[in-house]
């Protein structure tokens, strides 16, 4: 008779899927900080509206989020394909372990969508 599966195994890939979209927002956070950092350098300095941007912070900016946003994209997989290898009986009954992934994905078009208006609006 084999011992039933530990649900700890699940529960410690979620509490690493969320440190992962932790990790993925705080480096889209920071993107768009340095994105945003000429602005306020700009009014800090009275300088006019049409040298706002810089090419250096916004394209680090971008890199940024989008690094994040890939990142949220890469984990969310790694956590759906370790599911996939748990056995059915390991994942408590009617637990939606799909959750994680969906929120990742949403992390990472929110991110592209972020890089892609940045990109758009500086020019």
């Amino acid at each position: 008779m084999s011992a039933p599966p530990d649900p700890r195994v699940l529960f410690a890939a979620e509490r690493t899927l969320l440190a992962w979209q932790r990790s993925s927002l705080a480096l889209m956070g920071f993107g768009f900080v340095i994105e945003r950092f000429s602005l306020f350098l700009s009014v800090l300095r009275h300088e006019s509206e049409d040298r706002v941007h810089h090419p250096i912070s916004l394209f680090v900016g971008v890199a940024l989020i989008l690094l994040g946003a890939s990142v949220s994209l890469a984990a969310g997989i790694g956590y759906r394909r370790f599911v996939g290898t748990l056995p059915p009986d390991a994942i408590p009954s009617g637990y939606w372990v799909q959750f994680g992934f969906l929120i990742n994905v949403a992390i990472a078009i929110v991110g592209a969508l972020l890089a892609a208006y940045l990109l758009v609006g500086a020019y």
